[in-house]
């Protein structure tokens, strides 16, 4: 009834003799959770939920996805109880503050785990910076915020397309982020 997911790259050939059923004729024919959830997950993030911005070091410009906004997605998913989140190790990697200035630079890892009430969960590592703030309490705090975000957003992600793996689908990136919409707010 659902195409298999596909590696980066290649894409499924489309079959105009077999249609999918939508969520809604999933959901009103009394299909299961699972399959309900599969479904939606298997559906790529539209283009009000991609942004862009430059790379550090001038590379091409990264796409990503706010994290308030995969959060959202995951609760419209999954359900707002239908999942949890939690930080199973935190290290501060480095603390710099400038003798001159007394500004300080942070830089921390967590990894966090995102668990289904099923019991399915999958984990990942998250990085986050406080650069150039005022006192270490302030670059800590941004940067444990930062990281947390990135490692909920990598661990979802795993999950499947539309909490993000779509994303690191080059030909995916380089077609969404040529369509103009109004940002999701």
């Amino acid at each position: 009834m659902f195409s298999e997911p596909h590696t980066p790259g290649s894409f499924p050939e489309i079959s105009f003799s077999e249609t999918k059923p939508s969520i809604f004729e999933l959901e009103s024919s009394g299909a299961s959770e699972a399959t309900i959830i599969q479904a939606k997950l298997n559906r790529r993030l539209g283009p009000e939920y991609v942004s862009q911005r430059p790379s550090p070091g001038g590379g091409p410009k990264l796409t990503y996805v706010e994290g308030w906004k995969i959060i959202g997605l995951a609760n419209e998913v999954f359900g707002y109880n239908g999942w949890s989140s939690m930080v199973t190790k935190m290290e501060t990697d480095f603390i710099d503050i400038d003798p001159e200035t007394r500004r300080c630079c942070v830089g921390v890892t967590a990894v966090v785990k995102i668990t289904l009430k099923d019991g399915s969960y999958h984990e990942d590592i998250g990085y986050g910076t406080g650069d150039n703030l005022k006192s270490k309490g302030a670059a800590l705090d941004k940067a444990k915020k930062e990281a947390v975000t990135d490692g909920v957003k990598r661990a979802l992600r795993n999950f499947g397309n539309l909490l993000g793996l779509c994303l690191y689908e080059k030909s995916f990136t380089q077609e969404i982020v040529k369509i103009k919409v109004q940002p999701v707010s």
